[in-house]
């Protein structure tokens, strides 16, 4: 780089280490136009230590058919801070991964016109028949008997009304976002094992169950009984190997959830016994085995 500046260096003299190697990465979002910032996050895939503090150079952003849609550069942040000498470092989040916000400008348009069109897909976020059944049904009372159609749990057709096809498609789909939909929830469950996490969906019940949870606590203790002989005597050391075996199971309280017991319910039931989040997660685990969880348990 610096040759290409007409600066001279033996590149065998240099020495840096304020100098990092990022892999840059960004998002285009739908219909961006020339001229359009957009965010960029650069990740050091070298030994760096840090970004802190760091300039990204102008670096050319290519798409998988390898052309150039967007030019990034500017200063970067991080979310962290780090400090360190000889004798121990200390560190707050990761150095390594560095974020500049509208750093990079968009030089090629991804070609996409809505003028013309007559059936649009609709994709929901989170897939489900029920849901998908709703927003058809509001659509279709809101606009028009037969504008959507839902195709599977993921996509709806929407058939673009005659008078909208030409340049108020725009409006058609601005009028969509406008309609209130009450999505479904599926009951779920999910555990996070690593961490102690639990998140328990609203919607979850349990059946009638008896739950009984404690602690066995076993103890071991060897103990030397040594008998010595007095001085000057013909007796021999005796050694005597004493072993104390001690067993202490935590006294608890079964508690019975009734059938339809609720999520706050079964929480204050589960607290009343002393559960802790690690206690949780093998007893949900136990009352699913059980068939008595009506809800799908995830655990991650």
């Amino acid at each position: 780089m610096m040759e290409r500046m007409g600066i001279s260096v033996d590149k065998n003299a240099l020495n840096v280490k304020n100098i990092a190697a990022v892999m840059v990465t960004a998002n285009i979002p739908p219909f961006a136009r020339i001229g359009n910032k957009i965010d960029v996050i650069a990740s050091s895939i070298g030994d760096a230590k840090s970004l802190s503090g760091g300039t990204l150079l102008l670096t050319p952003l290519k798409g998988v058919d390898g052309k150039v849609y967007a030019l990034a550069q500017g200063a970067v942040t991080i979310g962290g801070a780090g400090a360190g000498g000889a004798g121990g470092s200390q560190q707050k989040n990761h150095l390594q991964v560095a974020r500049i916000a509208n750093g990079a400008t968009v030089e090629r348009e991804i070609p996409m016109r809505l003028d013309g069109k007559k059936t649009l897909t609709l994709s929901l976020l989170n897939p489900d028949f029920t849901t998908a059944a709703r927003v058809a049904e509001t659509i279709n009372v809101s606009i028009g008997e037969g504008v959507a159609e839902a195709v599977d749990s993921s996509a709806l057709q929407l058939n673009i009304p005659e008078d909208m096809q030409g340049n108020k498609v725009a409006e058609f789909i601005a009028d969509i976002e406008g309609l209130v939909v009450i999505p479904d929830t599926k009951a779920k469950v999910v555990v996070n094992e690593k961490t102690g996490t639990v998140i328990i969906g609203d919607n979850v019940t349990i059946s009638t169950v008896a739950v009984a949870h404690g602690n066995l606590t076993v103890t071991i203790k060897k103990e030397m009984d040594v008998s010595q002989p007095g001085p000057f005597t013909e007796g021999q050391t005796v050694v005597n190997e004493q072993t104390d075996v001690q067993m202490e199971e935590e006294k608890v309280n079964v508690i019975t959830l009734e059938g339809g017991t609720t999520i706050g319910e079964l929480v204050r039931g589960l607290n009343s016994i002393g559960a802790t989040p690690r206690d949780l997660i093998t007893i949900l685990q136990s009352i699913k085995a059980a068939g008595a969880l009506q809800a799908d348990l995830e655990i991650i």
